[in-house]
Parts: C-alpha cells; structure tokens; sequence
C-alpha cells in the first residue's frame, strides 16, 4: 500500500475522469490507472466502474471513500507530528540541480540587495520532473525552481499555483574539440551538421535519459529536426556531471549555456552545430502555492516580482 494509491483515488473520485485526475496528480494517464489497478488488487475490490462516462465510483468505492479521506488527513498530520521543524523563517526551495549552482547563489544575493534578508533550504534534485514537483504539491517545499518550455508541460492546476519566469537561458550542443571517431582524431566543431549530411555517420552523444526535464525537453527536440545516427556513450540526469563527460571527448552533449560558459571560452567546448535550431531556449520558472502562506514567502514572492519590472528590457 502507497499513500500516492489513496490520493490517486480520492482525485479520482472528486473529478470522476481518468485523464483530470492523472493530469491532477501530475502523472500519465497509463501511469495514473496502473497505481489505481494496484489498489484495487491491494484491496481486492473494485473501486471504479470502468463501463460509465464519466467515471463512478462503485458501491465498495463508496464505501471506501472517507476511509481513503480519513486514512490521508491521519498520515500527513503523523508526518508533522514527528518530523522535526524545520527553523522558523527558512523558506524552502525544491530546485533543478544545475539551477542551484548557476541560478540560484547570485538570484538570492540579488533578492537581498533589492533590501530583503531571506534564510533558505534546497531540497535535492529528485531526479524527475514528478518527483520535484511533488516537494511542491505535498507542501515538503515553499518553492519549485526550475527550467521551462513548451514542448515540457506541467500539470499543475493553474488556480493552486502561480509561477513567475525570473530568467532566462538556452540547452546548446556542445562537444570537445577533440573527440575521437572510429580511432581517429576528429574535429568536433559542426558534428551533428556533418551527421545530418552524412546519413552513415553514428556520433557518440550523452544522455540524460527519459525523466529528466533535459531528457524530455531533448526527446521532443530530435522529433522535429533533421535525423542523425546517435550513439549513447554515457547516462546522467545531472548536466555538470554530463559536462565534466564532454570535456574528456565522451559525446555530443546539450548543456545549458549558463553552466558551459566557462569551458566555451576556455575553448574545451564547441558548439556542435552552426544551426540555432539545435538549441532549445528555456524559462527560469519560480512555482509556489497561490494561497497566502508566511510572511517571508510572500515577502520573496513580491521581490522577484519587483526585480523583474526593474529588469533591463
């Protein structure tokens, strides 16, 4: 039994429609019917008649309805009971790991100068798009930092969230200048342009894998632009970890501008294509819980808002 089981169903029940629910509950609508299947199996009833549009909760699923409310309210009550408080006044980030080493140190610092004063705590990267947001959604986490695009969606239901875009950046590939292929050294400038062109050419690329933001974000990209043979040489949803691997010539890797700055003008990365449409402009996005919460998170709210009407344009 998951507690995510009991809250999956209650949502379910509130919207009586698989795809609300899932898209409440910030998972695929697949995902979202397999956990409500394995509470059902837990249980050994079923819960939600599958025959009816909209969907209805059975009689068992009637029955099991303020047990499921009861047993929720019950465990996040224990939970503050026993974890220990955090410090009075800490206001807490849930983050994008690369956002806390580029982003994040000089953002605060700016907040202060503009005449704040704002204690912080960064909840570690989870690894997942969902997993981050859900510091967010279950209240672990004032704030969710992170990158944005389009083509990346989060289902957050917009009259519980509001979010700001403080900034701005963009994924570009980038590779060493002395990659090697098939044994020989190569130059690494322009390689995917050179892969578009020659069909046969399979270049070495690093991944982030599929649950990433950047492993998404990078997954719609390749659909929409010309094909090019790809060899993964190497999996991290960390991007420094994925540029340390560039540098040493493992791949072809899309790193955010930000953080490659360094080693582009150091000359240890090129950019792999002349073509602009290989990179991927992105938002610096700042979430929080649009119902009024302490003072100091309404505090730094109002700040980021105010640094951005004073932004150059």
């Amino acid at each position: 039994m998951e507690i995510k089981w009991l809250e999956d169903f209650v949502t379910l029940a509130d919207t009586s429609s698989f795809s609300r629910a899932a898209e409440f509950r910030n998972v695929t609508q697949p995902a979202f019917s397999r956990r409500i299947k394995q509470l059902e199996s837990w249980l050994g009833a079923t819960l939600i008649s599958r025959a009816t549009m909209p969907a209805e909760l059975t009689p068992a699923g009637r029955n099991f309805l303020p047990v499921a409310q009861e047993a929720i309210r019950t465990f996040y009550a224990a939970r503050e009971t026993l974890r220990p408080s955090h410090e009075p006044g800490l206001i807490r980030f849930a983050a994008l790991h690369t956002l806390t080493v580029t982003f994040f140190p000089g953002w605060v610092k700016a907040l202060e100068d503009a005449g704040s004063a704002f204690s912080t705590s960064l909840i570690p990267d989870r690894g997942g798009i969902e997993a981050n947001l859900d510091a967010l959604v279950n209240d672990e986490a004032d704030f969710f930092l992170t990158y944005a695009h389009p083509e990346v969606p989060f289902h957050l239901d917009r009259g519980q969230f509001a979010s700001l875009t403080v900034a701005h950046d963009r994924l570009i590939p980038l590779v060493s200048p002395e990659i090697v292929l098939s044994g020989n050294p190569q130059p690494g400038r322009n390689l995917i342009d050179r892969a578009v062109a020659q069909p046969r050419l399979a270049i070495p690329c690093l991944s982030y894998g599929f649950n990433s933001f950047f492993g998404v974000a990078l997954s719609r990209l390749w659909l929409r632009r010309p094909p090019f043979r790809r060899r993964t040489t190497h999996e991290n949803t960390i991007s420094a970890g994925q540029m340390n691997m560039a540098v040493t010539g493992a791949g072809v890797c899309w790193l955010p501008e930000s953080l490659a700055r360094d080693e582009m003008e150091a000359g240890r990365l090129v950019p792999a294509s002349v073509d602009d449409g290989w990179n991927l402009d992105l938002e610096i996005r700042l979430y929080r819980h649009a119902a009024s919460r302490n003072r100091k998170v309404e505090e730094l709210w109002h700040t980021a808002g105010q640094l951005l009407e004073h932004a150059p344009a």
